[in-house]
């Protein structure tokens, strides 16, 4: 059934979604963005939706070019995953506690640790049990040194990046405690590269939209810079920073979650397994049709032969652990999760917070009008995401949540 090829465009655009169930404002952008006469191929994900200047849910290789908007001001963004030895048994009747102790190590929403996160004190508590932390445990001087070269306009943000390491984060962005099919209890989080991140992308976009050879293009959001320029140079030196600030802002807070954990469980010797961990909005170097290409990927993960990845549904629903087949139809890509089916406004116009508690019934969670545009019923099926990508990813593990901090 999938791919199906979306008509109209001047590069190949590939879609594992029925066009006729897209809305008609994120197919135009998918068509501008496909009108580039940079851009190789398009491929879209079932979780497709409307996105700031280029669509949520696109993989886009482009010839010595890149987008910005194409990886969003969120860059770096991501999940990360721990098995744990604990099982459903071990969890108690009410998980209000646990919750409460996870958000009172993690700062959500616009908050940030009072004091920045002693890492080296954090990881080495972690460094035989949690090999992420491990890995990042190192190089921290080396990552910081780097802040002093990033864009002139983010220099004072330095002590607000510090302290917003190991946190959340707002929006979609969530700390789960999942069971998978066998009860084992799992560690989910979903966050990226807070505010730093943001104000980097959003500069470097300004830049982008008034260089002269993005003048004629049909939507200005789709600026982008070339290679061999000092403004491609910039913005890359900055996304890799971003990316590596997204990768150890979930280390971090995952470890710091694991914390939390062990002092809820302080009865037991709790341990985890190696964490699974993956980008969904960043830039890569990759062959696409055996030519060297700048890959973007917007809302989708990676999903090349034996990449394990994590699709997450809604707070009321089911998320995926999954091993990618490395489809080349893809460019080797998936959904980085259900995708939205409405807007923030329209569910809040739309559900009330006796919704919200009757679809997440069952879950720990905040109920109450803060997060109502979370509801599960704002988000597409997760299963019928998974199912319309059977020749891209293999189902590893099916988890149900039971506890969802959200900011």
């Amino acid at each position: 059934m999938f791919p199906v090829e979306l008509r109209g465009t001047r590069a190949q655009t590939l879609m594992w979604a029925d066009e006729h169930e897209v809305d008609q404002a994120a197919l135009r952008q998918l068509r501008n963005i496909a009108q580039l006469p940079w851009v190789h191929g398009v491929r879209v994900m079932p979780d497709v939706h409307l996105g700031k200047g280029a669509t949520v849910g696109s993989v886009i290789a482009m010839r010595d070019a890149v987008a910005p908007a194409a990886v969003g001001v969120d860059i770096g963004c991501g999940m990360e995953s721990v098995k744990t030895d604990l099982t459903a048994a071990d969890l108690p009747d009410s998980l209000h506690s646990l919750r409460s102790r996870i958000e009172a190590a993690v700062p959500v929403g616009f908050q940030a640790h009072k004091n920045a996160v002693d890492v080296v004190k954090l990881g080495a508590q972690f460094t035989a049990t949690h090999g992420d932390l491990a890995r990042h445990k190192t190089g921290w001087n080396r990552f910081w040194s780097a802040f002093g070269t990033l864009d002139t306009g983010v220099q004072a943000l330095e002590s607000k990046a510090r302290k917003q390491i190991g946190s959340l984060g707002g929006g979609n962005h969530f700390i789960e405690v999942c069971l998978d099919e066998h009860d084992s209890v799992w560690i989910l989080l979903h966050s990226g590269s807070r505010n730093i991140g943001k104000e980097l992308a959003e500069r470097h976009m300004a830049v982008a939209r008034v260089l002269p050879h993005n003048s004629d293009l049909p939507d200005r959001d789709l600026a982008v810079f070339l290679a061999d320029t000092p403004e491609m140079a910039a913005y890359r030196h900055d996304l890799d920073w971003a990316q590596e600030y997204a990768a150890r802002n979930r280390a971090v807070m995952l470890s710091l979650v694991c914390r939390a954990m062990r002092d809820e469980f302080a009865e037991r010797d709790v341990h985890f397994d190696q964490p699974i961990s993956c980008h969904h909005n960043y830039v890569a170097e990759e062959m696409i049709d055996d030519l060297p290409m700048l890959v973007t990927r917007k809302g989708a993960v990676r999903a090349g032969a034996g990449d394990l990845a994590l699709i997450p549904g809604s707070m009321g629903t089911r998320s995926y652990v999954v091993r990618g087949k490395g489809n080349p139809a893809s460019f080797q890509s998936a959904s980085h999760g259900a995708g939205r089916r409405m807007s923030r406004n329209a569910a809040k116009k739309q559900f009330t917070v006796a919704d919200l508690i009757a679809q997440t019934e069952g879950v720990e969670s905040r109920k109450d009008a803060g997060v109502v545009d979370e509801i599960p019923a704002a988000y597409k099926d997760i299963d019928e995401v998974i199912a319309a990508q059977a020749d891209l990813v293999d189902i590893v593990t099916t988890l149900r949540q039971v506890l969802c901090v959200k900011g």
